[in-house]
């Protein structure tokens, strides 16, 4: 067994570490490899974007030649034809429309067939074009026989609903076979509940007969049920709390190991932090294996994660054995393991895909308070703070190549000012930040006792590019609570800020308390603090801690006040309950996963035609959301977004990248069967009203619903378009 040392890192941490100069050919190299396997999986999720859109006019295609109706053309793509068939004159490059009606011009009778298949320039979607039938022109009729205009409705109906009727049975069949072999799926298990959330608060509706005396769902809880409905996944309870109604509870069946019972919840969502959309506060299940990956940049990566989180010598892909010489089931419970650690190291046992048995010791970190502060545009962002002593904005990481860093920004600055505010905290300095998207903002830094100000752009994003950071792990500087803080403890949040009674002001440093006896007891860091004012309510229960406070600098220089800090029995509550955590994120292992595999070809044909439906309900419900307000336009995606969530899922695999393409193949039927003028819900309700009318509709009615769904389809493409590259630009 190899033993090292982990060493003691702040309490936030970069994902991704630099290369190191002596191997920047190895990793230029290793980024070209992911960048060549990148663009591979583009062009296959947009080779499987084109084979659906495929199948979707050839079930246009087919029903058209089944009523038979005259079809013009087949087409793959817009735009100009590089290539075309057509029986009776063969392949040609381009168009062969001037020969064929040259050639039906000087002989009627001859045998070339009138249907063109063609592959265009532009191989995004495709069309099948019918005698008498165009979307874009509604005048376009025919009086021919064989024209759509002839064809009698019920047929009709049958050509304009057959494309969305391929790519339900397309998708339906691509689930038989993805659950025929089996889909490696996050499981509808509990990692944890959010401190504060709907999840953490929730009461079972049967805890007294089920004995459970604690509120919240618990890691290690399995869903059983919700909505009535068994899950397949994790990701189905992400999609039924984003897709809730304003004000709906989720239901939920829980097994918890040691209870009987079936535990029954109704869990109302509220709207998430970082998505803006419902959650009920629920994190997946963490498994006890680092991440890893077989891209040989992401691999480097991620080794190096790995090394700042202080497990030296543990490589990616290794497997947690041991906490404290204690097994545990899920990484989610190494919380529970530092918690109970008291600050004393501890020790992790890993053994490495090779094999070998690693152990390393970490030093846990000391816990603060967890809050949430209002942010512009209704949402909240999370910090941490010691009773209202609030940790002071820092630029954590600011490097080469990253926007802030060229704007003259550096690791380790302090924001003495961003904008009007001084001393800002992490949400107010966010906040000032973002209130100067698209434009400039001043900042003052403090670096190596020196001021320096700049003057940095912000993005439409309102970002500046650094990885924020804070003075809680570096220093006791300090500034006020934001207002409108809401603290989270046991599962509530409270609005009491302990520290307004000591009238700090931004900028303030707790240089350390004194004890009984009248010695300093100096601290460098928030946490030291913290660990001092826990010993002496401890030792002194009835005596109310002396802060020595060093003001700032603009109230003379080495200018100190000392105070008694009455704390209440909440607020003494409060700092008791603080603990201790792991040194490292949990992000650094793979999320719990387990084989999803239907019983039989029955099974797996049933369980494709639920996953269908479900699917089907959920891009229903997103737009009913939309309209209500629980879901944005900035949720939706369009081509871009769709196609970058593609090379994503690629990288799990091509079982996944088939499982992704039924999604697509599902949505893009809803889609296309929606009401809507253009697409092919909005002309099967034109041809239903033709049907009762006996007449068709109004070719100035026609033209203008045709207008407006241009106009309507075309700004929200361009809007989602427009989120899509600019999600992707600023990842």
């Amino acid at each position: 067994m190899r033993v090292f040392r982990a060493r003691r890192l702040p309490s936030r941490r970069a994902l991704f570490v630099g290369p190191r100069p002596d191997h920047a050919d190895r990793i230029l190299l290793m980024h070209a490899i992911d960048t060549l396997l990148t663009i591979r999986d583009l062009v296959l999720v947009c080779a499987g974007f084109g084979a659906i859109v495929f199948l979707h006019e050839l079930g246009h295609f087919l029903a058209a030649k089944w009523a038979g109706v005259r079809v013009l053309a087949f087409a793959v793509g817009f735009g100009p034809a590089i290539v075309s068939y057509r029986k009776g004159l063969g392949f040609r490059r381009g168009s062969s429309d001037i020969e064929y009606r040259k050639t039906i011009a000087a002989n009627p009778t001859t045998q070339i067939s009138p249907t063109e298949y063609r592959l265009n320039g532009l191989p995004f979607g495709g069309y099948v074009k019918m005698l008498g039938q165009d979307d874009l022109d509604p005048g376009a009729t025919s009086v021919e026989p064989d024209s759509y205009q002839n064809c009698p409705i019920p047929k009709r109906l049958v050509i304009i609903s057959a494309g969305v009727v391929v790519n339900l049975i397309t998708a339906a069949l691509i689930f038989l076979a993805v659950f025929s072999v089996g889909l490696r799926m996050e499981p509808a298990l509990v990692g944890a509940a959010t401190p504060g959330s709907p999840a953490a608060k929730a009461v079972p509706a049967n805890a007294r007969q089920a004995g459970v005396l604690e509120a919240g769902l618990m890691t290690g809880d399995r869903i059983a049920m919700i909505n009535g409905r068994a899950p397949d996944a994790f990701t189905d309870l992400v999609t039924a709390a984003g897709l809730a109604g304003p004000g709906d509870p989720v239901r939920l069946e829980i097994e918890r190991e040691g209870i009987s019972e079936t535990l029954r919840f109704d869990i109302v969502p509220e709207r998430g932090e970082t998505t803006g959309l419902l959650e009920l506060g629920v994190a997946p299940a963490v498994s006890l294996t680092l991440e890893d990956s077989d891209r040989p940049g992401l691999k480097a990566q991620i080794a190096g994660a790995i090394e700042a989180a202080g497990l030296t010598g543990v490589p990616p892909g290794s497997t947690l054995v041991s906490a404290d010489g204690e097994q545990i089931l899920l990484a989610n419970q190494l919380s529970d393991v530092y918690a109970q650690s008291g600050g004393a190291p501890v020790e992790l046992v890993f053994k490495t895909p090779a094999g070998e048995s690693v152990s390393v010791t970490t030093e846990p970190v000391a816990e603060l308070e967890v809050a949430r502060a209002p942010m512009p545009g209704g949402t909240f962002l999370g910090f941490r703070h010691l009773l209202g002593l609030t940790p002071v904005l820092t630029v954590e990481r600011a490097e080469e190549g990253d926007a802030g860093y060229d704007q003259g920004l550096r690791s380790g600055d302090l924001i003495v000012q961003a904008g009007t505010v001084e001393y800002p905290s992490v949400p107010e300095g966010i906040a000032e930040v973002r209130e100067a998207s698209r434009s400039t903002i001043t900042l003052t830094l403090g670096r190596s006792g020196e001021e320096i100000t700049v003057r940095a752009r912000v993005s439409g994003d309102g970002l500046i590019g650094f990885l924020p950071g804070s003075t809680a792990a570096t220093s006791t500087l300090v500034t006020r609570l934001p207002a409108g803080t809401e603290t989270v403890r046991g599962g509530e949040l409270i609005t009491d800020d302990p520290s307004g009674q000591l009238g700090l002001v931004p900028g303030t440093r707790i240089a350390g308390v004194r004890d009984t006896s009248g010695v300093l007891i100096e601290t460098s860091r928030l946490v030291e603090l913290r660990d001092v004012l826990q010993t002496q309510l401890t030792e002194r229960p009835d005596t109310a801690p002396v802060l020595v406070i060093e003001l700032p600098s603009a109230a003379g220089p080495g200018a100190t006040i000392e105070r008694a800090w009455e704390l209440d029995q909440q607020a003494r509550e409060r700092l008791m309950s603080l603990r201790w955590d792991a040194p490292f994120s949990l992000g650094l292992f793979k999320l719990e996963t387990e084989v999803v595999r239907a019983e039989g070809v029955a099974g797996a044909f049933r369980m494709g035609l639920d996953r269908t439906q479900i699917l089907m309900t959920s891009t229903y419900l997103t737009l009913a959301r939309l309209f209500q307000g629980t879901v944005k336009v900035e949720h939706l995606k369009g081509p871009v977004g769709i196609a970058h969530a593609g090379t994503i899922v690629a990288q799990r695999g091509f079982l996944w990248l088939l499982f992704f393409g039924a999604v697509v193949s599902v949505n893009l039927a809803v889609i296309n069967f929606l009401p809507l003028p253009i697409v092919d819900g909005g002309q099967f309700l034109m041809l239903l009203a033709e049907w009762i009318r006996g007449k068709p509709v109004p070719i100035v009615l026609q033209n203008a619903i045709t207008l407006a769904g241009l106009a309507l389809i075309g700004t929200v493409f361009l809007v989602v378009t427009f989120n899509d590259i600019t999600n992707l630009l600023g990842s």
